[in-house]
């Protein structure tokens, strides 16, 4: 699937699944898209909204695990507990790093994991990824 020949549509597609644990990057396509002569404001909220889908898609995944699957899988009680406080002091704040390559998707999936508040998490990831697209957008609006 050509993303640039597929529009907005396209945009939303590929940072739905940039933001999930596939290898993708949005950064990239939403640039092209732009050069290509997408309209920024739209182009913007368009990546914004299926980012944060995608990442909410994430949080949820995460939300259906338990942690006695991680015992199953040898890791150690203490780590276990160790994350989980972590996460419990200061996991709605590292939703801000969810768009953050390669750590961003796993913080999404620990944050659902570990039960941090879906709606502080949801807030703290759109403001994130928000403001990572405006960056990108910004030489675009200010043409």
């Amino acid at each position: 699937m050509d993303y640039l020949e597929a529009g907005y549509l396209g945009l939303f597609v590929v940072c739905f699944l940039s933001a999930t644990i596939l290898p993708l990057t949005s950064e990239g396509v939403l640039i092209a898209f732009l050069l290509s002569g997408g309209e920024p404001i739209t182009a913007l909220l368009v990546a914004t909204a299926g980012n944060v889908l995608g990442g909410s898609t994430n949080y949820f995944l995460g939300r259906i695990g338990e942690p006695k699957w991680l015992r199953k899988l040898g890791v150690k009680e203490t780590r276990i507990v160790r994350f989980e406080n972590w996460v419990k002091r200061y996991g709605v704040w590292t939703a801000l790093l969810s768009w953050v390559p390669i750590v961003g998707d796993p913080l999404t999936i620990a944050l659902g994991f570990f039960r941090a508040n879906w709606w502080w998490v949801f807030l703290l990831m759109l403001l994130g990824k928000f403001l990572r697209y405006l960056l990108l957008v910004l030489p675009w609006l200010l043409d």
